[in-house]
């Protein structure tokens, strides 16, 4: 692996083992930091030997040991790290720590072992014989075959088994048998996975269908838009041929082919979606994926101006690739500093560690400033462990980050009548930057757009009590997913983890709540005013003349 995967994925770890895990891998941490790979080596085999059932544990030290040119203990750890169930050929083959291995004689060998052992362990849970190409017509056996795999996975992976019991899965399972059996299409029988998916509730647990009729379900029109004061309210247009038509930012949307908006989304796309909260689905709906649908169909809209006069327009859905081309994206991270020195950092996502760098980058102007604003308002996740660093430099001691369980199922357990526990390590703590600390004011910001590892972020922030946090509830859904593949060309993904504040308290299903709630209004949107940073600059403000005042008075 890179360095940066190398430490990225140590880092990961950290964040999810023992203290006394933590510990030693922190110091193996450290010492690849400082290129003492020799060191670092012998600390991920003490970790192994102390806690042996992760097989990172060899292949870092392996590509420790690649990395110090001891290539006989790099050998020797990578077959072990093999044997304990490390067989990700591809990985290993990109890895640049262990380039100094591949003109060794001994090379090819632990390629095919690892090749072998790979192929053999996707018989139990991937077997080649379920991962069936797209047809338009998949057959019944394969589509009966994918349901009962989506099922299984479910029943005895999902970890949320309080809402399998409620729904009866096995009830489900039974009720969609004929309906999958009537399905005359691959696209058909897709449709009812996800609306069956979506039963469970859950935004990290979802059916993807084949990429090769993705623009089936995924064509979107070249236009943004947010619910708002439960309106429709068009942000921005990227299709000049709409724009030329009178179709501009502002106008808000009351139907799709006459029938009303809300409606319409409820009828014909929510039933496919899958979503944790109220907010989850909202954003989704109105947001993320205003209006998709078939490529081969052209919605008509309804509009309406400020002065309610209402026009119709037919609104084209363009393909997912060309969606992306022709969308604008933001950079990842972006700061500016506003007027009366505050310095307003937005953090787009947490899936690229340029986030992280760029922030450390540039800390030294940003802790000139008089407060700091971080903005995750569009932020969808990525790894907790970028938001992490970040944070590391808001304090100059350790954080409490977000507590988590998974289900330990038992078979033997199950023969006993036994109850099944659940495999609950407490949370753990990240550790200070140590060498950048901010100490003054810090507010984020936060809407229900913001998920997963993003989460993640503002619970931490939360725990910390360094600050407040202004806007909406987040999106609620968290997790770690386990991706598995179905027939036709499709997958799923399941979420396995749950987790909570490091106390116990629930934010998976209800958002993270704000201390000071704010959303956006119609007339704001209109008029280009942002509600939301307004009022966190208004704290900012309304707190520094009472600390003026304090000070004055004191004196």
């Amino acid at each position: 692996m890179t360095r940066r995967l190398l430490l990225a994925t140590v880092l990961s770890v950290l964040s999810t083992l023992s203290h006394a895990q933590n510990d030693s891998l922190a110091e193996a941490v450290a010492a690849i930091k400082e290129k003492q790979y020799e060191k670092a080596a012998d600390l991920y085999v003490a970790a192994d030997r102390q806690f042996p059932g992760e097989p990172d544990h060899l292949y870092n030290a392996a590509c420790a040991y690649a990395l110090a040119g001891n290539k006989d203990k790099a050998f020797s750890n990578l077959r072990l790290s093999i044997e304990k169930g490390f067989t990700s050929v591809e990985h290993i083959e990109k890895d640049s720590d262990l380039i100094s291995l591949h003109e060794d004689t001994r090379w090819p060998g632990v390629i095919a072992r690892m090749t072998e052992k790979a192929k053999l362990d996707k018989l139990l849970w991937e077997s080649p014989a379920l991962v069936t190409p797209y047809k338009e017509n998949i057959s019944e056996d394969e589509k009966i075959a994918g349901l009962s795999k989506f099922w299984s996975e479910v029943k005895y992976n999902f970890v949320y088994v309080e809402k399998l019991k409620k729904i009866d899965w096995d009830k489900l399972y039974l009720e969609y048998l004929p309906k999958i059996r009537a399905t005359r299409t691959t696209v058909e029988y897709y449709d009812l996975l996800m609306e069956l998916c979506a039963r469970l509730q859950d935004g990290h647990t979802n059916v993807t269908p084949p990429y090769a009729a993705i623009d089936h379900y995924y064509a979107l029109p070249l236009i943004k838009t947010r619910l708002v004061e439960n309106k429709v309210i068009l942000t921005d247009v990227y299709d000049t041929n709409l724009r030329a038509q009178g179709v501009v930012p502002g106008l808000e949307i009351t139907a799709v082919d006459g029938i009303p908006i809300l409606l319409y989304h409820q009828r014909n796309i929510a039933p496919r979606i899958s979503a944790s909260t109220p907010q989850d689905m909202d954003t989704t709906l109105y947001y993320r994926a205003f209006l998709m649908g078939d490529l081969k169909e052209v919605p008509q809209l309804t509009f309406q101006d400020a002065g309610g006069k209402s026009f119709v327009r037919s609104v084209h859905r363009v393909s997912r690739e060309q969606w992306k081309k022709t969308m604008p994206s933001s950079a990842p991270f972006e700061w500016k500093m506003l007027p009366g020195g505050v310095a307003n950092i937005t953090l787009n996502n947490f899936a690229d560690q340029r986030v992280a760098d760029d922030y450390m980058a540039a800390f030294d102007e940003i802790k000139k400033s008089t407060a700091m604003i971080l903005d995750i308002r569009a932020n969808g996740g990525g790894s907790s462990d970028i938001g992490y660093q970040i944070l590391g430099t808001l304090t100059d001691k350790p954080f409490a980050t977000s507590a988590w369980s998974t289900r330990d199922y038992k078979p033997s357990f199950r023969a006993w009548g036994r109850r099944m526990p659940d495999l609950a390590p407490s949370g753990s703590a990240w550790r200070a930057d140590g060498k950048k600390l901010y100490t003054k004011p810090v507010i984020v910001l936060t809407s229900s757009a913001v998920y997963s590892a993003a989460e993640d972020f503002a619970v931490a922030f939360d725990v910390m009590q360094r600050g407040t946090i202004v806007g909406e509830a987040t999106g609620g859904s968290t997790g770690q997913p386990l991706i598995i593949q179905l027939p036709g060309g499709g997958s799923a993904r399941i979420c396995t983890k749950r987790d909570t504040y490091p106390d116990g308290k629930a934010f998976v299903g209800v958002g993270i709540q704000p201390n000071i709630q704010a959303g956006p209004t119609i007339a704001d949107l209109r008029a280009g005013k942002d509600t939301v940073l307004q009022t966190a600059l208004d704290l900012l403000k309304t707190r520094q003349a009472s600390k003026t005042a304090s000070e004055t008075s004191a004196r």
